[in-house]
């Protein structure tokens, strides 16, 4: 029976694992704090804490796979132009709606002229392309010398395949289907990428803070899977730990 909600068991079909149309049909959860993205809302958060007030007029941040904005909320008064690129028309045009400027193209090949950001940001994207080398060889080339790459992804080890999908793809609060395990993206790799084309990255491990989360899903399995408000000032923070085996962030300047 439908409830009239965005539940996730409601998605009105079936697709691959990772396949982009997801994204169109869970449009209306993501500017729900508590609903099917609210991870994403707070790894935004975390996100946008590693990006300095800009250091220049008219700096620019690149946003690939921007969804629907939900970086811009944290980066307010810092100073950038902030250009979002996604695949997803739904979920740009409401990254419009938030002081994004929308371009919509693959992370793999964006059309903006090399060197022209002082921040690229790769949230939650590399576990989602097929090809995550194009997409950093693509992110290191639109920054200026000094530019800096802030990102996160999916470690591709048994243990984020099993809490990432096997369990968190299980909970009423992620679509299931949406990673396909086979694009986790080792950090070592992904270091060792980012050095090939002048950027050297750090990273460290992230999870969420673990009274927070539970206290959310809590609340989301009291209402069946519907979203409700989070109090004042309790949503789940992201937190350093000492494993990247699962989550990690990454940042790093390119040379020049």
């Amino acid at each position: 029976m439908r409830d009239g909600s965005s539940r996730v068991s409601d998605r009105p079909r079936l697709l691959p694992p990772n396949d982009p149309r997801q994204y169109d049909d869970l449009a209306d959860e993501w500017w729900r704090p508590d609903g099917t993205f609210a991870m994403l809302h707070w790894l935004a958060r975390a996100r946008a804490a590693l990006v300095p007030p800009a250091a220049r007029p008219n700096a620019l941040l690149v946003d690939l796979g921007c969804g629907a904005g939900l970086l811009a909320p944290h980066l307010a008064g810092r100073g950038y132009r902030h250009v979002g690129v996604d695949l997803t028309r739904s979920a740009l045009a409401q990254a419009a709606q938030h002081g994004v400027t929308p371009v919509n193209g693959d992370a793999t090949a964006v059309p903006l002229a090399d060197g022209c950001a002082d921040v690229v940001a790769a949230g939650e994207l590399l576990e989602h392309v097929p090809d995550w080398r194009r997409a950093v060889a693509e992110a290191c080339r639109l920054l200026r010398p000094g530019g800096l790459l802030v990102l996160d992804t999916l470690n591709d080890t048994a243990l984020s395949r099993l809490i990432a999908v096997e369990i968190g793809e299980r909970l009423p609060t992620v679509p299931r289907g949406i990673h396909d395990p086979r694009l986790f993206v080792d950090h070592r790799e992904l270091v060792a990428e980012c050095a090939r084309h002048g950027v050297d990255l750090r990273v460290r491990g992230v999870r969420p803070g673990l009274v927070g989360t539970l206290a959310w899903l809590l609340r989301r399995m009291r209402s069946g899977g519907r979203p409700q408000p989070t109090p004042a000032g309790r949503a789940p923070r992201i937190r350093p730990t000492w494993s990247t085996a699962v989550l990690y962030q990454g940042w790093g300047v390119r040379r020049g």
